[in-house]
């Protein structure tokens, strides 16, 4: 095989198994919700369950944070297995949580809180090595379509156990337990492929040593006396690293208040059915969500340069106009009015989603991505004050037509905080790198 056929070879191999490994974190994560309904029979209150929810993405969100500077300063494979391999145990933990609650004399809700909130956690260590490891793979004017591409790990890992525990697992066994015992396998038998195929960079290959891309620094050890200043200066007093993560609040508050409200919004304001209302949310995600990515990285590389911060601002203002249109379908109007809308919601919201982890790496220069990521990510799901407990209270108080308009006014704000740094490069400055 040629040196130029082996690159690419390992290039696409390197997309597959970051893209298949954090899918698996997303299939013992993604678990809880199809297990809600059966956790209610043994004893668990919903409150229980929303107090589970809530520390867990507080929790998560810090966990990204730290877990990226671990990723930074170790070898991204060692960290995604390790944090895969701990995910797996604590699902079965939360499956025998009632043993263990009995063992320890706590209520049942303890000692399964605690596993969740522990596994929610360990699952801040999927992303930070991807976004770390794609960037020595890929060419910047490239990074953004392939990052779109692994970004669609999400929904393959989702969509996954939505298929396994809700149409399999559930129906025939009756089993909640199984729907965190059988995805736990299956994601400690990745971990273990993880180790084998997951390669840091080209140099890891036989023959690709001096193959590492132009752009991407060389990788620091824990013993880098000047990684904590170099941390400082391209994240933390990096304003537009800053700016990213704003944008990034608003993108989430979007995405979380149509995913989390969007049944209850489609079912009360425009009257579907509960069936039809999950089938408009499920095309938010699945479809909308999808091409929206796709095409947002393909359209960065092809008519931005690669500055996927611009593709995003657009796409925010996109957002902004769906809800707007959603906004006016009126109740009586046919399923397909309202179906294209709220799809299109989906294909706006998503291409900041998977964009602004680009960006962020651009800012911030690959050599501190992990960090960078983790820092934007504590924003990101610092969203869900305003995107769930406070729109619940909108809702309440001035119903749907006041939840709609702070959707429409985040999507707005997004755009416009983007904006701002419309003019930054598609990399950090060169003397900054």
């Amino acid at each position: 095989m040629a040196k130029s056929g082996k690159l690419a070879f390992w290039r696409m191999e390197t997309l597959a198994v970051t893209t298949l490994g954090y899918a698996l974190y997303y299939l013992i994560r993604k678990n809880l919700s199809i297990a809600m309904p059966l956790l209610g029979e043994i004893g668990v209150s919903k409150i229980q369950l929303g107090a589970f929810l809530t520390a867990g993405g507080i929790v998560y969100g810090a966990g990204r944070f730290l877990n990226g500077i671990v990723a930074d300063r170790n070898s991204a494979r060692g960290v995604m297995a390790a944090g895969l391999f701990a995910c797996a145990a604590l699902n079965v933990a939360f499956a025998f949580s009632d043993s263990i609650a009995g063992i320890a004399g706590v209520p049942l809700a303890w000692a399964m809180g605690m596993a969740w909130v522990l596994n929610q956690y360990f699952q801040g260590m999927g992303v930070g090595p991807c976004i770390k490891t794609l960037p020595k793979w890929f060419a910047p004017e490239e990074l953004s379509t392939k990052q779109s591409i692994w970004n669609l790990s999400h929904s393959i890992g989702a969509g996954a156990v939505f298929a396994l525990c809700g149409w399999f697992l559930i129906p025939v066994f009756h089993s909640w337990r199984l729907c965190f015992i059988v995805p736990a396998a299956i994601s400690a038998l990745g971990a273990v492929a993880i180790l084998f195929l997951f390669k840091n960079d080209p140099s890891e290959v036989p023959g690709l040593e001096c193959a590492r891309q132009a752009g991407a620094a060389p990788q620091t050890g824990a013993r880098d006396a000047a990684y904590g200043a170099y941390i400082a200066r391209h994240v933390f007093a990096n304003p537009r690293i800053w700016t990213i993560a704003i944008g990034d609040f608003f993108v989430y508050t979007v995405r979380f208040a149509a995913l989390d409200w969007g049944i209850v919004l489609l079912t009360e304001s425009k009257g579907l059915s509960l069936a039809a209302a999950t089938a408009l949310v499920f095309a938010f995600e699945i479809a909308g969500g999808n091409l929206g990515m796709i095409f947002a990285g393909w359209a960065t590389d092809r008519f931005f340069g690669g500055r996927a911060h611009r593709t995003s601002a657009i796409a925010m203002a996109g957002a902004a106009g769906a809800i707007a249109a959603f906004h006016f379908v009126p109740a009586t109007a046919p399923a397909l009015l309202k179906l294209l809308p709220f799809m299109a919601i989906g294909f706006f919201i998503y291409a900041p989603q998977a964009l602004l982890g680009v960006a962020t790496t651009q800012q911030a220069t690959p050599r501190a991505a992990g960090v960078a990521g983790g820092f934007v990510g504590i924003f990101s799901y610092a969203s869900t004050i305003l995107s769930g407990i406070g729109l619940g209270a909108i809702a309440a108080r001035w119903g749907w037509n006041g939840a709609v308009a702070v959707m429409f006014a985040a999507a707005l704000a997004g755009g416009i905080v983007l904006l701002t740094i419309w003019n930054a490069g598609a990399r950090a400055d060169p003397a900054d790198r």
